[in-house]
């Protein structure tokens, strides 16, 4: 089983690693990782190259973290499910293949939340919806999808393993976005656009 374990974190790792931001964006004559916040997830690609791409960034990760965790739930049934979306995370975070530089997880940690726990997850899509479309803050959001998410599961499930992967991925959400922490307090948060600046 530990063997099992291993191939799950691996395998998502690996996955979480193919940054689509950076692959959709190549042949646009910009980095994406120069541009915006330097972020290579789906939010600034929205930002930065406008609509068509953010969206196709979005799809992209959801799916690389789909198949995580479906590939960790045949390896190791439930608990292969949770590392696996873990670790997409973390390899979307930090990637292997484009020196450890990626975007913030929020996008895989959708089919990350929907496939492990999936009416949690629904309730806390909805919240993270429900605030961009109040605020216009996607930072604000991302950082509810998860936070919520996390109460949600420690309410609900049992605090080991349940419970801490919950909170592992809130703090690592949460940690991703203390830039725009800091931008919300001063006011000076970028608001949901979908114009293309690059």
């Amino acid at each position: 089983m530990i063997l099992r374990y291993i191939g799950c974190a691996v395998i998502a790792y690996l996955l979480g690693s193919i940054s689509s931001g950076i692959l959709l964006t190549k042949n646009s004559g910009h980095d994406i990782r120069k541009e915006g916040s330097g972020n290579t997830g789906a939010s600034n690609a929205l930002r930065v190259f406008g609509l068509r791409t953010g969206l196709a960034t979005f799809i992209c990760d959801v799916l690389k973290a789909a198949i995580s965790v479906l590939i960790g739930k045949a390896l190791a049934v439930e608990n292969g499910g949770m590392l696996a979306g873990l670790f997409v995370i973390i390899g979307h975070n930090w990637p292997l293949f484009f020196g450890f530089k990626g975007g913030k997880g929020i996008a895989c940690s959708c089919a990350v939340v929907l496939l492990n726990f999936p009416i949690p997850g629904l309730i806390a899509i909805l919240i993270c919806i429900a605030a961009i479309a109040l605020t216009r803050y996607i930072s604000l959001g991302s950082m509810l999808l998860l936070t919520s998410y996390a109460i949600i599961i420690c309410a609900t499930k049992p605090f080991w393993p349940h419970g801490v992967w919950a909170i592992v991925l809130a703090v690592m959400a949460i940690a991703r976005h203390h830039a725009n922490i800091k931008r919300l307090i001063n006011g000076t948060e970028n608001k949901l656009s979908f114009k293309k600046k690059a």
